[in-house]
């Protein structure tokens, strides 16, 4: 058990890594002062991470504390906002010095690639629990929403899906002891999520509806359906997936590798519609992303989301929407 008081423990670590001109007041006060510029608007979220919920208590502190802002920052990207402060609520069972040094460099070394400042939080004796709130910045009325997918959209994502859920299910199965790079990749991909901050503001005037992959590609597509009072049909061979999901799913079922890709979560790559008449205006803007993208299908009239198989055009069935905390 540490010495550490509630202030020493905020002190040691988590004072912030960078400073932005735009905090006036940051942590060491009762609440912080931000100075949100002309002509922007604020976009803010909120994630709590609980621990043999949504991470294993075991897992190793660093990639909890990049986990838990790289979720936040994945909401950003969704919403074309540019990642600005952040809060803190921390609650743990006990002052573990070595746990929360790792756990803070997670988290602040993800902050500072995206100057992002941590500016308050709380801490809290009890079960382990990672809570943040994100504030981003949008230019007035650019912000992408939901709700504005229109029939004759291409739905497109970036990225792979299902390396995260894949990484999951191998490691309930067969535990963590590995010498495979494919999985390794896999539980990276799990593990330490990598926001797509660039590409959401990139498609900000591009898209017209957005969400990240955080409960599975037809759950949070279907958000966007449901939101703009439209339906989709999705081709499942177009569903990119990565070599170590090929690779690791040797042997598996071709139905139930496609049906996890199209269904697991935590991938926190964006999903998004496009009008066709641009996708040569995001094939210039997305020269500079960090991953490639892909057209998957298309919006429709009439509501509902449909997998076609793309040789033959059959129904395919997705028999698992997604992942629900109440379900």
């Amino acid at each position: 058990m540490s010495g550490l008081s509630e202030f020493d423990l905020i002190e040691c670590y988590f004072r912030p890594l960078i400073t932005r001109d735009d905090v006036i007041l940051g942590v060491g006060d009762d609440a912080a002062i931000l100075a949100v510029p002309n002509d922007t608007q604020l976009v803010v979220s909120m994630d709590a991470l609980v621990a043999d919920v949504h991470f294993a208590a075991d897992d190793e502190p660093y990639g909890i504390g990049h986990k838990a802002l790289a979720v936040s920052l994945s909401d950003m990207a969704a919403m074309g906002a540019d990642p600005a402060w952040v809060t803190l609520a921390l609650v743990i069972p006990e002052v573990d010095e070595s746990w929360l040094a790792a756990f803070s460099e997670g988290l602040l070394a993800l902050a500072r690639r995206f100057e992002v400042q941590l500016v308050g939080g709380d801490t809290a004796r009890g079960p382990l629990c990672v809570a943040l709130q994100l504030h981003g910045l949008v230019p007035c009325g650019q912000a992408i929403r939901r709700s504005s997918a229109a029939s004759g959209d291409l739905v497109c994502v970036t990225g792979t899906l299902g390396d995260a859920g894949l990484a999951l299910r191998l490691r309930q199965q067969y535990g963590r002891g590995h010498q495979d790079p494919a999985r390794e990749y896999l539980d990276r991909r799990l593990d330490r999520p990598d926001p797509r901050v660039r590409e959401g503001v990139t498609l900000r005037g591009l898209a017209s509806a957005a969400i990240d992959i955080s409960d599975g590609l037809s759950a949070d597509l279907g958000h966007i359906l449901k939101a703009s009072g439209v339906g989709a049909e999705l081709t499942v061979d177009a569903v990119p997936v990565s070599d170590a999901f090929l690779r690791c799913t040797e042997g598996m079922d071709t139905d139930d590798a496609l049906a996890l890709a199209l269904s697991a979560g935590d991938d926190y790559e964006l999903c998004f519609t496009l009008p066709e008449s641009r996708l040569g205006d995001l094939e210039e803007a997305a020269r500079g992303w960090d991953v490639p993208w892909h057209v998957i299908g298309r919006i429709t009239e009439v509501e509902g989301l449909r997998f076609i198989r793309g040789e033959d055009g059959n129904p395919f069935t997705v028999e698992r929407a997604g992942y629900e905390h109440f379900r």
